[in-house]
């Protein structure tokens, strides 16, 4: 072997060291915040934690869950009338007035951009009558329909209150859950908005520093932000790199810079480190003498450094990280309860058709016994004429 062929070839072996070494030890992002979590937007696989269990205060990220909610249960031309107890709430608002008269899809867009307090009271007096029976009605929509089980909710606005909380993990799922639906997101990423109320009239403009620009990074489509003196800085936010898109929920950092660095510094780790994959639905995943195979094809979350994936005899692949940190679970089919019910289903089908075979000589028969018949009455009736001319 000659001396550039051997130089060539320990390049190579070189640079291949060098990208595993890279891939492998991407480092966990240092989170200030005081729970934090990372999420695929569309898969839900959860790519980064810190206390993302934690019962925590969530301030106006609480108006996520009021927006989406709205929507789906709502008619979005009806008119909400004020309250005056809508508009003697505390905190932002769009200054509404008592009496006043506005369509709920603009109450939401007061709400969600603008963060207003007493459009998310008015939102809620519109839909269900009440704050009261509002908090009753979300709260089981949050645990029935979107699926999370530590959220509960006391007002629509965040307010503080004792028993007013949510997860990092929880509020994550809940603005993923609100991401599918296209006019949630549109509102969730409007960065400017012309309001004409009965006493405000102005542009009114999102809060979250990173939609807006003020703090720059590429892919931002939509956030909110929260902050109460129990909750501390809050904020939600959602980023599409044009291959994956990922929501980033933290809660509880003492300084309002420190809930941006902390996302983009989750966001960095995200769009560097995971992409995604389909799980084919001819794929075919064993555990021990069961075999198993996706429902459909699926889409998954793979990390650049190394995927495992395992299933367990009931069916339940995980997908692993190159750290051995769950990403998600996808529920897959067993091939021996297809066989038996595709065996059930021609057993069935079988049955189907000799019962309409029967069925269908039973009506033969009936058929010629009717012919019969109306051929007998024929001749009865024809012979009682012929006697009756006789007579």
């Amino acid at each position: 072997m000659s001396k550039i062929s051997a130089f060539f070839i320990a390049f190579v072996m070189f640079l291949s060291y060098q990208a595993n070494v890279h891939a492998e030890e991407q480092p966990q992002p240092e989170v200030i915040s005081e729970a934090a979590c990372l999420l695929d937007t569309e898969t839900n696989a959860v790519l980064y934690n810190k206390n993302a269990d934690v019962k925590m205060y969530p301030a106006s990220l609480t108006k996520i869950a009021t927006a989406i909610y709205a929507i789906e249960k709502g008619d979005l031309d009806s008119v909400a009338v004020v309250s005056g107890n809508a508009v003697r709430q505390d905190g932002t608002r769009v200054y509404l007035v008592e009496g006043e008269q506005l369509p709920l899809k603009m109450l939401i867009q007061g709400m969600l951009i603008n963060s207003g307090n007493d459009a998310a009271v008015a939102i809620a007096e519109h839909l269900d009558g009440s704050v009261e029976a509002f908090s009753a009605k979300i709260n089981e929509y949050l645990k029935t329909k979107v699926g999370v089980q530590n959220t509960h909710f006391m007002n629509p606005s965040g307010l503080h209150d004792e028993n007013h909380y949510t997860t990092a993990l929880d509020m994550a799922v809940i603005t993923n859950y609100a991401m599918k639906n296209p006019i949630f997101a549109e509102i969730y990423g409007t960065k400017k908005l012309w309001w004409e109320g009965q006493s405000w009239k102005t542009n009114i403009l999102t809060h979250h520093a990173m939609l807006k620009g003020e703090f720059p990074y590429s892919g931002i489509i939509g956030g909110k932000t929260g902050y109460t003196s129990q909750s501390k800085q809050t904020l939600a936010t959602t980023a599409d790199n044009g291959k994956i898109k990922l929501t980033a929920v933290v809660l509880k950092s003492e300084q309002k810079q420190d809930k941006y660095r902390d996302t983009a510094v989750l966001f960095d780790y995200g769009f560097s480190g995971y992409q995604h994959s389909i799980l084919n639905r001819n794929e075919t995943f064993t555990s021990e003498q069961q075999e198993f195979f996706p429902k459909q094809d699926t889409v998954i979350t793979e990390d650049l450094a190394g995927t495992v994936k395992k299933v367990n005899d009931s069916g339940l692949l995980t997908i692993e990280n190159h750290n051995g940190q769950l990403l998600q679970s996808v529920q897959l089919m067993s091939k021996k309860e297809t066989e038996h019910a595709s065996v059930s289903q021609l057993s069935d089908g079988k049955k189907k058709i000799e019962k309409e075979e029967q069925k269908q000589g039973l009506d033969a028969v009936n058929s010629v016994y009717g012919v019969l018949i109306i051929g007998a009455a024929l001749i009865i009736i024809t012979a009682g004429r012929k006697f009756a001319k006789k007579v």
